[in-house]
């Protein structure tokens, strides 16, 4: 593997010290959002929230390091909820293509899936979040259009939907 290539692959009980590491600190350093990984149990037990169902998890690794994370949470209906998007701070950008290649591979996952729409929650700090996300086909959508299974955190103010292309 070349210094600079990144590899997407599908969670395993030996990248979890690495997600936390990767998380954590973004959300409540980088962004300060007063949110604890007890307020996070998911985090703990990836396999059980989200590789259920339709859902999964994925990580990039870069020299076998975690530098980004995205997952998919089977809501039934044909919906889904895109969550734990996180990239490191020296990965992001379209230079690295991190986000994007995540971003990629959950959508392409949720159309072999038959999921139908794809639903995510962030907070207003996170500006940088909500340009990629309206460039990649999401929409920006009110609280109340969310399916009720939708787990909204606290912190979650901004709201968006992809909707597959038939």
């Amino acid at each position: 593997m070349t210094e600079s290539s990144i590899d997407i692959v599908s969670f395993d009980g030996s990248h979890a010290e690495g997600v936390l590491a990767l998380i954590l600190p973004i959300q409540q350093i980088e962004f300060g959002v007063p949110v604890t990984l007890d307020a996070q149990p998911d985090l703990l037990d990836i396999d059980r929230f989200y590789r259920q169902g339709k859902g999964n998890f994925w990580v990039a690794l870069a020299q076998g390091n975690v530098v980004g994370s995205i997952a998919l949470l089977d809501l039934d209906n044909e919906q889904a909820a895109l969550r734990k998007m996180f990239v490191a701070e020296a990965y992001r950008g379209s230079a690295h293509g991190v986000g994007l290649g995540l971003l990629r591979t959950l959508l392409q996952w949720a159309q072999e899936k038959g999921i139908v729409e794809t639903f995510l929650g962030t907070t207003e700090q996170f500006l940088a979040a909500h340009r990629f996300y309206e460039k990649n086909g999401f929409e920006r959508i009110a609280k109340e259009a969310l399916p009720a299974r939708f787990p909204v955190m606290t912190v979650d103010t901004r709201f968006y939907v992809h909707r597959a292309i038939e």
